[in-house]
Order: C-alpha cells, then sequence, then structure tokens
C-alpha cells in the first residue's frame, strides 16, 4: 500500500474529506480525518439496523413485529415503498432489509420512529459510538433548517465493521446475518466500483446534494474495512477517487486501454 499515494488522492478531492483503512490480517491502519464527524446521508443506516439486531438478540425487539406504512410516511427514492399505492404492513426484518439492500429512505424513516431518535443515540454509546449520532429522520426539512443533521464518524464506521467481520459484534449469530444483508447491496458504483466481480464487499453506501460516503468490508485477497466520507465536495471526482482507492488497497493493478 503506497499510503503516500492514497493521502494524496484524498487531498485532492474539493470539500471535506474523511478515510478510514485498516487491513484485518496485520492490522495495518491509515488515516485522513478518520475521527471527524461528517453529514451520514444514508450510512446512518448501518448504525440504525445494527442496534435493530441487536435489541433482537437482547429479546427487546420483534423482528416479526408489523409497523404500518402510512401515506405520510411516505418519502421520496432511493426505495420502494414510496411508490406502494395502499398503505402496507411490513415486517421490521422486511423493513431492515430494504433500508440496507435498495437504502429505502421510507423504510428508514419508519424504523428511526419505532425506535426513537433519544433512544437510538442511548444505543448508538452503547455499542462504542462516541459522535456517531442522529438529529432528525430523513427528509424533514423543518429539523434541517434547524440545523439539525445526522453525523457519522470514519473511524467508528470501520471500528463497527471489523466486528462484524471477526464476529464479534453482540454473537457469531449476529455479525453473520448483518454481513450477510450487507453483502446484498445493490448500489455498487463506489467501493466496488474497479474491483472485479470476485471481489465481495459488504458495504453501506450515502449520497446527498454535494456528499457522498461509502464504508464496508472488502474482501479481497487481504481483508480489509474502509470508510469514506466527504461533503461540500465535486461529488463525480470524490466518487472516482473512492473507487480508483478500494482499487489500490485491494491490490488491483488497473486494467490497461
Amino acid at each position: 500500500m503506497n499510503s503516500e499515494a492514497i493521502i494524496a488522492k484524498l487531498k485532492a478531492v474539493p470539500g471535506n474529506v474523511g478515510f478510514y483503512y485498516k487491513d484485518l490480517t496485520s492490522g495495518e491502519t491509515l488515516g485522513y480525518n478518520e475521527n471527524e464527524q461528517f453529514e451520514a446521508a444514508s450510512v446512518i443506516k448501518l448504525p440504525v439496523y445494527m442496534v435493530i439486531m441487536k435489541l433482537a438478540h437482547e429479546g427487546k425487539l420483534s423482528l416479526s413485529e408489523k409497523l404500518t406504512c402510512h401515506h405520510a410516511d411516505k418519502m421520496p427514492p432511493c426505495g420502494a415503498l414510496y411508490f406502494f399505492t395502499d398503505e402496507p404492513v411490513v415486517d421490521i426484518e422486511t423493513l431492515c432489509g430494504l433500508m440496507i439492500t435498495i437504502s429505502d429512505n421510507t423504510a428508514t424513516n419508519m424504523l428511526i420512529s419505532r425506535l426513537g431518535i433519544d433512544f437510538l443515540n442511548e444505543e448508538f454509546k452503547k455499542i462504542g459510538l462516541e459522535k456517531t449520532h442522529i438529529e432528525r429522520l430523513l427528509f424533514d426539512s423543518e429539523a434541517s433548517a434547524q440545523g439539525k443533521c445526522n453525523y457519522i464518524v470514519p473511524a467508528e464506521m470501520g471500528m463497527l465493521l471489523e466486528q462484524v467481520y471477526r464476529r464479534t459484534f453482540v454473537s457469531k449469530e449476529v455479525s453473520e446475518a448483518i454481513e450477510k444483508l450487507l453483502l446484498e447491496q445493490q448500489i455498487n458504483h463506489k467501493i466496488p466500483g474497479y474491483l472485479r466481480d470476485e471481489v465481495a464487499v459488504a458495504h453501506k453506501t450515502g449520497e446527498d446534494d454535494n456528499l457522498t460516503n461509502d464504508v464496508g468490508i472488502v474482501y479481497a485477497e487481504k481483508p480489509f474495512v474502509v470508510s469514506f466520507a466527504s461533503y461540500n465536495t465535486d461529488v463525480p471526482t470524490a466518487e472516482i477517487a473512492i473507487r480508483e482507492i478500494s482499487r489500490d488497497l485491494a491490490g488491483i493493478v488497473p486494467y490497461k486501454a
């Protein structure tokens, strides 16, 4: 790994950029603003999902509990629930699947509302998140106008993902279930973008205006966790950097034109 070249690529990205990497074999790490807060966008869905799985394991929440998706709950895509013409009744496990694999915003807000923002922040602390926190529902324009935002920290996301990889998040079974769903991610143009098909990536993306994030476990020859976060950026430039750096970390030689 050429650390200087990676940092140079990150510095060339406009705006605010954060990065965290850990080789899961050697323990080698590399960071750039890795302990700073970044606007989460849809990456906040990862710790929300992990808290839900923890609560289910503890018997405090049933994944089979059903919630009604009212018309007022429906948020603009990403997602599928927005397009239902009726008010479907959906269990929590299915909502989690939609939230992670296709980043369904309606499913996410239903789950956040079910648990409560204050409760989620308390649970975030219990799983080791010090500066990652949630302040509002997605697409809550009133709360956003008040300056409320959801935040992640690249190193904290890396810590959670490492626990999933090592099967130490709550239990072996819970870690495996989380990994399995993250591997079903359908938004794959960032970390996996320049990787070969046989390199699996368990990850969660996030994007908004002038903002693009992706955090994941990359099952390269030497597996690693990596977190990318950015805001006030040029999204196409940032996403090219994400793809190139992920490829470099995986030790893949670029294809020649």
